[in-house]
């Protein structure tokens, strides 16, 4: 039985990995992630009721240390912490959308990212710290650039 976060979101779908199963690495959260993951959970309910309410599809959320080097994330990165999920909305439109609609709301979020076209990441600000509201794009070759913006060129 998935053990729920929320209503729509499982702690089993937020730590889930094909790249953790595949290499036997353990993605099991310690007790300050699970208390990130459940914030984390409650802000995806906004953006899913920002979004009328359709489907995420979270492709990643919680990274052990050995998951997050086995997939060459970031060392600072908030999926560490269980403060970042990567996903898409196909039902609510395209990752530039989705990204834009979410920039575009009051949803308290650290760091939005169009990331190569192919999904959104959310990152939450550390408990006790301000939200930056920082907004972002990456496409392959460019490194991250300002504001949620189509691949240039």
């Amino acid at each position: 039985m998935p053990r729920s976060l929320t209503e729509h979101f499982t702690l089993d779908e937020l730590v889930a990995s094909q790249t953790a199963t595949r290499s036997g690495i353990d993605n099991t959260p310690g007790a300050a992630a699970l208390r990130n993951l459940k914030s984390l959970a409650e802000v995806l309910e906004e953006v899913r009721t920002l979004l009328g309410g359709v489907s995420l599809l979270i492709s990643s959320g919680y990274r052990s240390p050995a998951l997050n080097a086995a997939v060459g994330g970031s060392a600072k990165s908030a999926h560490l912490l269980g403060l970042a999920a990567d996903f898409t909305a196909p039902k609510f439109g395209t990752v530039l959308q989705t990204a834009k609609k979410i920039a575009a709301s009051g949803i308290a979020y650290d760091q939005l990212i169009h990331e190569y076209g192919a999904w959104v990441h959310l990152g939450l600000a550390a408990p006790g710290m301000v939200p930056r509201r920082q907004n972002l794009s990456i496409f392959q070759g460019t490194g991250y650039l300002p504001g949620i913006i189509a691949k240039p060129g």
